[in-house]
């Protein structure tokens, strides 16, 4: 779904990640776990907070309070030498910096542990020699009229590349019509093939649309169900991860560990309860799973100190300047994103062109043969 070559981070961009620590409690110890920066979630932040909350990295010293990219991926690194020391992890390695920035996973909608991999599948490498369960919660209802159709196609790649195909035969009609209705009937009349492709590709369409935040109620019923209690698991959501875990001895409930910037300075703000599927009805707890109670502030969690932290900041040229590249970095990202996501849909469509020149040739062909000299 994402990541490439072309995502790999770059040694300025390595320097810009740098992540502040938050102090929690997990299973009776003190620990500190990783909070997101201005560049937002990074699947790299989840894996090396599972390996801390798992006790199996240690932040230190105590007292630190941010952590580089390059300090925590030598810490994961000789966990994963020191725990594989008779495997090959070469590719769980090589695949490590790409977390940086996003997993190239292409997620199966019939299973909750089911993925293909991207490129040559380091990133399942990874959370195999990590010992990390790696879920998502992107399920079609087997009840839905959709599910036929999407678990024909399996998975988000070629449920897409369906969706682009089907938009190819009907000229364009199926992207600029509603999900629900499908496009007009074509000038020219479909066979038997392309008839049933343009069906599947509406309903995997509206199947798609619907799930736009990548989790289905059938997903986060499913991952309550097979997820152990006390167990940390990986949840893969738009190209990224966050740690999800279900308390021992309460409800099936599962909660996802908080790492927004913004909930820095308040301790007690550990834990957000998964009760939708949009985060609608969100529930903060703490380290105890009770419900949170805010130093004060507003809705995002911001304390006095924080509020005298902004001031500070905006009386800071250099804080605002780093700012500044961190929003150009990401921007540089999502540029990237956009210009391999444009370069596939050209090929996509090249392919298509091709394929019908050659049934073209073909039918000339096949008329010419037919002709009485």
């Amino acid at each position: 779904m994402s990541g490439s070559p072309a995502d790999a981070p770059t040694v300025h961009s390595s320097q810009a990640e740098v992540w502040y620590l938050k102090q929690i409690t997990y299973g009776g110890r003190r620990c500190k776990i990783i909070t997101q920066n201005f560049n937002g979630p990074c699947s790299f932040i989840a894996i090396c907070n599972i390996l801390i909350l798992r006790g199996q990295i240690e932040i230190l010293p105590p007292d630190r309070e941010t952590a580089s990219y390059e300090f925590l991926s030598q810490l994961v690194g000789e966990y994963l030498l020191t725990c594989s020391a008779d495997m090959d992890i070469s590719a769980a390695l090589s695949a490590l910096p790409y977390t940086q920035k996003g997993m190239d996973l292409n997620p199966l909608f019939t299973g909750p542990t089911l993925f293909r991999p991207g490129g040559k599948g380091g990133e399942l490498d990874l959370f195999k020699h990590a010992g990390i369960d790696l879920v998502h919660g992107w399920l079609v209802d087997p009840r839905s009229p959709e599910a036929p159709a999407v678990t024909k196609v399996e998975d988000y790649d070629s449920a897409v590349d369906l969706v682009a195909t089907a938009d190819h035969i009907t000229k364009g009609q199926l992207l600029g019509t509603d999900a629900t209705t499908g496009p007009s009937s074509p000038t020219s009349p479909l066979d038997a093939e392309d008839r049933t492709k343009v069906e599947d590709a509406i309903l995997v369409r509206h199947f798609l649309d619907a799930s736009w935040s990548q989790l289905t109620y059938t997903g986060l019923f499913e991952l309550s169900r097979i997820i152990e209690p006390g167990k940390l698991v990986a949840l893969f959501r738009s190209s990224h991860l966050s740690v999800v875990y279900k308390p021992i001895g309460r409800d099936n409930a599962l909660y996802s560990l908080i790492t927004d910037h913004a909930f820095l300075h308040e301790p007690t703000v550990v834990w957000q309860r998964m009760d939708d599927v949009e985060g609608v009805s969100t529930s903060y707890v703490d380290a105890d799973f009770n419900p949170a109670n805010p130093a004060g502030g507003d809705v995002m969690g911001q304390t006095a100190e924080q509020a005298l932290m902004a001031a500070e900041y905006l009386a800071d040229p250099q804080a605002q300047a780093d700012k500044q590249l961190a929003i150009q970095l990401q921007q540089e990202e999502e540029h990237q994103y956009r210009e391999l996501r444009a370069q596939h849909d050209r090929r996509l469509q090249e392919q298509h062109e091709f394929e019908e020149r050659k049934k073209e040739k073909k039918r000339l062909k096949k008329e010419k043969s037919c002709i009485i000299m």
